[in-house]
């Protein structure tokens, strides 16, 4: 039988980098593509070592992107979408060569470097008419799912409060100077583009609250800080939220706050109730309904509601977490993708990050730059 799995690429992601692989065991996991090429580092001998390891045919291991997107569009079984999993100041370019070919798009985040860069990635992404995903992973969680129906359903009322945090502490001491990979990049501006923290990790959260929620802050007042002496970058950020209906917000991101991993949590107040998720306990879920005892919503129990049990794969019980979410991201896109291929409508039940998302991502950035630098003032995030 033919294979009628996608076609998929990868640009980056080669030895020694840790989310290259996040994203090759997420297209695997519901079996949905097939990596079929890849330029996975900047280094061609070091791509060919990655390609020998992880089982790519020679001749479809390519030394740089620019030669992989003009090779693989003449190709009768070409790639049909491709990963971009490198260092944040390549990304605009390298879907940019793709968009130009043809190619579906999944990009990691944040979208670009900059503003303009993202501007413009995201304008040629709509003239495109290709599905273009920003994989903001945490927003591939059941239970997460759950609670933007709640919100959508009104089950909370009015949104009055929204409070997002995301403490690290795997660069309060500066390890970049060791010859760490991961912080050598993430903490030099020329890779990482000019926000650290906030861009590492500062637009997950802010892209896990407007994803929950349906809201866009209007303005923002930021404050943020380098507290490791002798950093390129900021490595904590805390962000004050307006919003168009009158809610008021925070977040808070930190990679120098000790006795945290990983500590993603969102907190959503209306006036009928408010919910609480940690991205660390993901199979969990409190719901607070006014004037009532606290409801604990599990994953995978028949409480879930249609939204969370739709991308459920397994019983309650048995954990499902980050590699799970992020397959989630890439099911949704590889459904918008088979739908594109036939001419079908997408299935209105399939949501993901879009480079719109990547663009708010970045445009948060930039205003929470532009706000710092000025002493602290709300500042519009553009559009």
């Amino acid at each position: 039988m033919a294979d009628t799995r996608i076609r998929l690429g990868m640009v980056g992601g080669g030895e020694g980098a840790f989310i290259g692989a996040v994203h090759r065991i997420a297209a695997r996991l519901d079996d949905a593509y097939v990596l079929v090429a890849g330029a996975l580092s900047a280094s061609p001998e070091k791509a060919k070592r990655s390609a020998e390891a992880i089982g790519l045919a020679p001749e479809r291991s390519y030394p740089d992107f620019r030669m992989m997107a003009r090779a693989e569009a003449a190709r009768a079984d070409r790639i049909e979408a491709v990963s971009i999993v490198t260092p944040n100041h390549m990304h605009a370019a390298i879907a940019e060569a793709f968009l130009e070919t043809g190619v579906h798009i999944i990009c990691d985040k944040p979208l670009a470097a900059t503003l303009e860069e993202a501007r413009r990635l995201r304008d040629k992404a709509r003239a495109s008419g290709l599905i273009f995903a920003t994989t903001y992973n945490y927003s591939g969680y059941p239970l997460i799912r759950h609670g933007r129906a709640m919100v959508r359903g009104g089950e909370l009322g009015t949104i009055r409060i929204v409070q997002v945090e995301y403490p690290q502490d795997w660069l309060a001491a500066p390890i970049e100077t060791t010859g760490q990979k991961q912080a050598e990049w993430r903490t030099d501006p020329a890779r990482a583009g000019a926000g650290g923290c906030i861009g590492d990790i500062g637009t997950h959260a802010y892209q896990l609250a407007h994803f929950v929620t349906g809201m866009a802050p209007e303005q923002i007042l930021a404050e943020v800080t380098t507290f490791v002496p002798g950093r390129r970058l900021d490595d904590n950020v805390q962000i004050l939220l307006r919003y168009a209906n009158g809610a008021r917000g925070a977040l808070w991101a930190s990679q120098v706050a000790p006795g945290n991993d990983n500590g993603l949590r969102l907190r959503v107040f209306g006036e009928k109730g408010g919910l609480e998720w940690s991205q660390e306990e993901p199979n969990r879920l409190l719901w607070s309904p006014l004037g009532e005892a606290p409801r604990l919503v599990r994953r995978g129990t028949a409480v879930m509601n249609a939204d969370g049990q739709r991308i459920n794969r397994i019983p309650s019980g048995h954990p499902e977490g980050y590699l799970e979410a992020f397959a989630t991201i890439y099911t949704e896109v590889a459904a918008a993708i088979v739908a594109r291929r036939t001419g079908a409508p997408i299935d209105p039940a399939v949501t993901f990050p879009s480079v719109e998302d990547g663009f708010a991502g970045v445009a948060m950035v930039d205003a929470a730059l532009r706000s710092n630098a000025a002493g602290g003032i709300w500042v519009v995030p553009e559009r």
